[in-house]
């Protein structure tokens, strides 16, 4: 649990253990090995695909976002199409003329741009995310993007 597989991604946790065999212990190691057969459950996060997550941090090159076991970074460029401010007494990125707000718990939706598995541990992972493509970025965003949109459309007359 914890470790990485490069085919598999991040064992999670195992689930079953269905079978164990007999115990060996090796001389001047106080362990013993079993050969087991278990289900397991993995995370593997793919190249373009699109996660939600919680911003867990933010800091004024870019914000964390927790997604599933492992952690992704937005860098500011690609928070929203808009010129970022970090306001480090709120620890919050804001959107120059659009005035949208990234916080801490904010609940977001993302696309991984940029990904590397290489390592032993989630820890030596690194998950690059944008949301400046349409349907990404802060949820409340893409809500308000959706009304805007439908209002558009019902004000617009048929033609008979």
């Amino acid at each position: 649990v914890g470790k990485i597989d490069k085919k598999m991604g991040l064992m999670v946790t195992v689930k079953d253990i269905e079978e164990m065999g007999v115990g060996k212990v090796i001389m001047g190691d106080g362990a013993a090995y079993h050969e087991v057969v278990f289900t397991a459950l993995f995370f593997k996060p793919d190249l373009h695909e699109i996660v939600e997550g919680e911003v867990i941090e933010v800091t004024e090159f870019g914000a964390f976002i927790r997604i599933g076991p492992m952690d992704g970074l937005v860098h500011v460029s690609q928070v929203t199409d808009d010129y970022i401010n970090y306001d480090g007494k709120r620890g919050a990125l804001i959107g120059k003329e659009s005035k949208k707000t990234l916080e801490e718990s904010n609940k977001v939706r993302a696309r991984i741009v940029a990904l590397s598995l290489k390592g032993k541990s989630s820890k030596e992972t690194k998950i690059g995310l944008t949301m400046r493509q349409p349907n990404l970025g802060r949820v409340e965003w893409i809500e308000a993007e959706k009304e805007k949109r439908t209002k558009k459309g019902k004000g617009k007359k048929e033609k008979k």
